[in-house]
């Protein structure tokens, strides 16, 4: 259904070293780096079937985050997720909501955490038991 994410970042060089300790967690390297014809910044980072950017906004304004906005990463396992939680908060990310840990309500049991990056976008990790 989705193509891919993408955030906008007032400090691309701090973003990006943000989502490459993140990203790390799942496998993802280096992004590919784009300067479009406007002169603004863009990563995208490419890992298995999906691909996440950050952007310089492209209107020129500051990056804002989607207040109710998330983006929710799949992880493989409870030990994930934390690691992510974990990665995020080192790397100049805010850990917000509970704890990391495991949920149960009408959606089922879930492994989860949240964290804010450095420009205040909303991140999840989420893991679903079998």
């Amino acid at each position: 259904m989705f193509s891919h994410v993408m955030v906008g970042s007032n400090d691309i060089e701090r973003s990006k070293r943000f989502y490459d300790a993140l990203l790390g967690v799942f496998g993802a390297g280096e992004p590919l780096r784009d300067q479009n014809n406007t002169g603004q910044t863009r990563l995208f980072y490419r890992h298995d079937g999906g691909t996440f950017c950050v952007s310089e906004p492209i209107d020129g304004e500051s990056a804002t985050f989607a207040n109710g906005g998330t983006i929710g990463f799949k992880c493989t396992s409870p030990e994930q997720v934390q690691q992510f939680h974990d990665t995020a908060v080192a790397h100049g990310g805010t850990s917000i909501e509970e704890p990391p840990g495991l949920r149960e309500g009408k959606l089922g049991a879930m492994h989860l955490a949240y964290v804010r990056d450095p420009d205040g976008n909303k991140l999840c990790a989420l893991h679903r038991p079998k």
